[in-house]
């Protein structure tokens, strides 16, 4: 794969991945039907990559080294592209998800990214930002869903989430997208290393009245993470971690059990599916 020079990196993370793939094509002479079989994805899936309307997957970008060959070449494009799509602040943040053994995150707005469905995403991202184009947002849509291929790998994360019920009842795009995003709530649920529970405002005054969480490494090593207005910061200080870890325990003791939670969340799916 030719070496690509900052000056003429497209803006768009997901044609600047696509454009090099279609170079890798014409420089060796083989089609994307030839691609999309040597690396078992269909071709309307590669067709959709080439063009810069889908973001490639960890796996595609390595089977694209192994055709090409290009050692690690397509791979590390990738996280070029994924970190292009985030905001600077974010990128540790991503790359810390990538390598934990145990996320805890505690939700006062939104579903938190991981658990969230495309539809979903895409409302929080036109409410947030208004001004982007279709193209924009479906390129943070897009790296936002490559984030949960975490949770689908052969070892992945411990995975808790608190959501304050203010969460389920907000109405974020319609009625339709709230309960389909419910709905792949209670399917997550189900997985044995996911745990969700909800705060519901019976509980009283919650112990924390903004978002976090708590990413615990193999080694036993934990951070913390938390947003203010238009950033957010990774803090590994051992006596904030150890004062957010007792909220968070907090926070999971005042909240309803597993198997009541689940029921909340199939209630309120209902309502909305009405």
């Amino acid at each position: 794969m030719e070496q690509v020079n900052d000056e003429s990196e497209p803006v768009d993370g997901l044609e600047w991945f696509g454009r090099e793939v279609a170079a890798a094509l014409e420089h060796k002479g083989a089609t994307q039907r030839a691609l999309a079989v040597a690396t078992g994805y269909k071709e309307p899936y590669v067709s959709k990559v080439v063009n810069g309307k889908a973001l490639a997957s960890q796996h595609f970008a390595d089977e694209c080294d192994c055709f090409f060959n290009t050692p690690g070449s397509f791979g590390r494009l990738l996280v070029r592209v994924s970190e292009r799509g985030n905001p600077g602040w974010f990128v540790p943040y991503v790359q810390l998800e990538k390598e934990a053994a145990e996320i805890e995150d505690y939700s006062t707005t939104f579903v938190m990214g991981l658990l969230q469905t495309p539809e979903y995403a895409e409302a929080v991202y036109r409410a947030g930002y208004p001004h982007q184009t279709d193209n924009e947002i479906k390129s943070r849509v897009d790296l936002r869903m490559h984030r949960r291929e975490i949770l689908e790998r052969e070892a992945p994360p411990s995975l808790w989430v608190i959501l304050n019920e203010a969460v389920l009842r907000t109405v974020v795009g319609d009625r339709g997208v709230m309960a389909g995003q419910l709905e792949h709530l209670a399917v997550m649920a189900a997985f044995p290393h996911v745990t969700v529970q909800v705060l519901t405002f019976g509980a009283g005054a919650p112990a924390s009245s903004k978002s976090f969480n708590l990413l615990t490494q193999d080694d036993g090593a934990r951070v913390l993470y938390s947003e203010t207005a238009g950033r957010g910061f990774v803090n590994d200080s051992a006596s904030d971690v150890r004062k957010w870890s007792d909220i968070y325990n907090r926070l999971r003791a005042a909240a309803e059990s597993e198997a009541r939670s689940l029921a909340l969340i199939r209630s309120i799916m209902e309502e909305y599916a009405r």
